[in-house]
């Protein structure tokens, strides 16, 4: 065996698609960072105000100068300056983000009559449910900022909650006029889905009792030739490894036991969390190698490709009570991942137990 091959035309597009979403997205946190308060903690204190006044018709009322919204958990007091920062900052982290994204690769393609790309068998369907998390944690974070600023619930909701899949609409329809790939029904079929599971749950509850979580860890392969293909299609950067690799990602559905079990006795940081991934994935579709003469060889039967399934509990770090709202924000960013912690796993038939799971 010399190296393995990848079978997708996409790939490399993959690679880069991930180094733009990820400049976006740290774009975007960077902001709620700078903002301190982006997980929209700084909420005049409730018991200081006499809330049967607040509860109206409407989402917003004043009191004394102060514009509050109300989004059916706490009330947030409205800033235009504040505003103004977050309709800037991602702006400019749009404008910048696709700029780069036609100079470093749509550029060099010709462009032809707009068209479609089916993809929806490649990597076990492990890349429709990255794009899902993808669209749901660029919405949620541009929320949050919304939320911030104290804008009104239907403004935050929507404004807010579309950016994930404005984004994400903007890559396929390039990718629907390029010669080389097309627009993907499945892609945009899972950003949908993802930017409903935040929207809805916003409309239906004012919270997010159930969010989708992230995690991996770097990994290496014992065989010369399989890891020369990472090394080749991921790079030797460790960071790298993380966001590029499909084997060792895991994407999880991570509900809150007590906002569905009110009376339950369980802290209320304590969630449910069921994955999703994949192992042995080389190619899009297929195994391929090639051998020492040159000849393709399949190599399904040496590497097996299967899915995997996952059981296992959860922390939702923004319930941890704390007075620090740097911490509550360090919280909110970290809480994109799934918490370490042991997991039932379903794959291949079998039950097995992970004493550790990242």
């Amino acid at each position: 065996m010399k190296y393995f091959l990848p079978c997708c035309k996409c790939e490399k597009l993959f690679i880069l698609k991930l180094y733009v979403w990820r400049m976006y997205k740290f774009c975007l946190l960077a902001v709620v960072l700078w903002c301190v308060e982006a997980n929209a903690q700084d909420s005049i204190a409730v018991a200081k105000v006499d809330t049967t006044m607040l509860v109206k018709k409407t989402d917003t009322t004043l009191i004394k100068g102060t514009t509050l919204r109300y989004d059916g958990n706490s009330f947030f007091p409205y800033s235009k300056q504040k505003e103004r920062i977050v309709t800037y900052s991602q702006m400019a982290a749009y404008t910048t983000n696709f700029a780069s994204l036609y100079s470093f690769w749509y550029k060099d393609y010709p462009l032809v009559k707009f068209h479609f790309f089916n993809d929806d068998g490649e990597y076990l369907q492990v890349d429709k449910v990255s794009h899902m998390f993808g669209s749901y944690i660029g919405g949620k974070t541009s929320m949050q900022m919304w939320k911030w600023a104290g804008v009104s619930k239907k403004k935050y909701v929507w404004l807010g909650g579309m950016t994930g899949l404005a984004y994400e609409t903007v890559i396929e329809v390039m990718d629907g006029f390029s010669q080389n790939w097309g627009f993907s029904t499945g892609d945009y079929t899972a950003n949908l889905l993802g930017t409903s599971i935040l929207i809805g749950q916003e409309l239906a509850w004012d919270e997010q009792r159930i969010q989708i979580k992230y995690s991996t860890h770097y990994e290496t392969y014992s065989d010369p030739g399989l890891e020369s293909f990472a090394v080749n299609v991921d790079g030797r950067d460790k960071l790298d490894r993380l966001f590029k690799n499909y084997n060792p990602q895991t994407y999880w559905l991570s509900a809150n036991i007590k906002s569905f079990f009110k009376n339950a006795n369980v802290p209320n940081w304590l969630n449910i969390a069921v994955g999703y991934g994949a192992e042995n994935i080389v190619g899009a579709y297929n195994n391929n190698v090639i051998d020492v003469n040159g000849n393709i060889i399949n190599a399904d039967n040496i590497y097996p490709r299967y899915r995997q399934w996952y059981l296992a509990p959860d922390i939702d770090l923004t319930k941890i009570k704390t007075k620090s709202k740097i911490l509550k924000t360090v919280f909110f960013v970290l809480n994109t991942f799934k918490f370490p912690a042991p997991s039932l796993e379903l794959s291949q038939g079998k039950i097995k137990w992970n004493w550790i799971h990242f």
